[in-house]
């Protein structure tokens, strides 16, 4: 059970997240942002009802990993979050039905593959991760990121590459943000830590690999 692994990650639960896991397939609640001429974001609040019922399934199933050896500014450190991945390379269906379901219906409407799930653990006020662009920059041209956050709420910011002003936006109890364009060259986003959090947050990041 969670609780023996992760045990500050049970927090405070949303409102309909008890239920069932059901996604909105209408993006009814969905607006976009035009970041600047080449940059957006989508951001559809509460689309997955059912959330906490998703974070506690991924939780007690996912093999977690803490990556070691990253660099971070000028050290080298463990990164204080836990992670996991899928890819359709791996040839294993997806850790639950619903998120095949839900990648498909994300990669019709952005016109992406989506063939991979990285699953990212916060499991604190604590754990974080620094200013960055998704590293598969490098090798496609202005990637679609879309992240599903399931857990308690926590701010997601993003800024001009190099420094600026950010926006944040406080992600959670399946919340959907997808960033677009060329939100990965020219921009960076961080999960930063926090002084208080009501749980652990759990980021599931659709990309195409």
């Amino acid at each position: 059970m969670i609780e023996h692994v992760f045990p500050s990650v049970i927090g405070q639960r949303s409102l309909f997240g008890s239920l069932e896991p059901e996604y909105d397939a209408s993006f009814s609640e969905l607006t976009r942002l035009d970041l600047d001429g080449r940059t957006w974001v989508d951001h559809a609040p509460g689309w997955l009802t059912g959330s906490d019922r998703m974070f506690d399934h991924l939780t007690s199933e996912l093999p977690f990993q803490q990556r070691t050896g990253i660099r971070m500014y000028d050290r080298i450190v463990d990164e204080p979050r836990l992670s996991a991945w899928w890819s359709v390379a791996g040839g294993q269906p997806e850790p639950m039905p619903i998120l095949r379901e839900i990648r498909l219906l994300l990669a019709d409407r952005y016109d992406e593959p989506f063939d991979s799930i990285g699953f990212n653990l916060y499991r604190d006020a604590d754990d974080s991760v620094a200013w960055h662009g998704d590293r598969h920059r490098h090798v496609v041209t202005n990637p679609v990121i879309a992240i599903l956050s399931v857990g308690a709420a926590r701010p997601l910011k993003l800024r001009p590459r190099g420094g600026g002003a950010s926006l944040g936006w406080p992600l959670g109890h399946g919340d959907l943000f997808v960033m677009g364009g060329a939100c990965q060259h020219e921009w960076e986003h961080t999960v930063p830590k926090v002084r208080t959090t009501s749980g652990a947050r759990l980021s599931i990041t659709f990309r195409s690999v």
